[in-house]
């Protein structure tokens, strides 16, 4: 899960919410540090975003209750909030490239491993298809998500 240009700074690389303490509606803390690895700044909020927009395909957010909003302007909003500029942004979008192209092969490792968390969520999630949905989803899907980023 960590960035694969490796980079400057420990990243978390799994801020989804159940890793973010929030305190009266606002978010206070992390927790859970144990894909903390080396990297951008710019590639952990890639990876905050395709979980937290959510960039997810249409089954997928349904099956964790997420709504249907104009995802493409919830990326725009959290580039915006974060202050990135015209490179930046653009090196968001090819981070979430980079992660949905190899998403599930991390999941799939820990699971040829034999742990029994990971083998239980892939089993529930829908192993690799879900992967593969997601991937056709934003083949189709990132040029809008591209167009809001400028």
């Amino acid at each position: 899960m960590a960035d694969p240009e490796g980079g400057p700074v420990i990243c978390h690389n799994d801020v989804c919410l159940e890793n973010v303490v929030f305190r009266d509606g606002e978010a206070v803390a992390l927790l859970d540090f144990d894909f903390a690895a080396p990297g951008r700044p710019v590639y952990d909020l890639a990876c905050f975003a395709r979980m937290c927009v959510p960039i997810d395909d249409d089954e997928n957010r349904a099956r964790f209750g997420w709504n249907d909003d104009d995802l493409p302007a919830r990326l725009r909003l959290v580039a915006d909030t974060y202050g990135l500029g015209c490179e930046e942004r653009a090196e968001v979008v090819r981070a979430l490239d980079n992660a949905i192209a190899h998403g599930g092969e991390f999941v799939q490792r820990r699971v040829d491993a034999g742990d029994p968390n990971f083998t239980a969520m892939w089993a529930e999630m829908g192993g690799m298809a879900r992967f593969d949905r997601r991937r056709a989803w934003w083949q189709a899907s990132r040029p809008h998500f591209a167009a809001a980023m400028t």
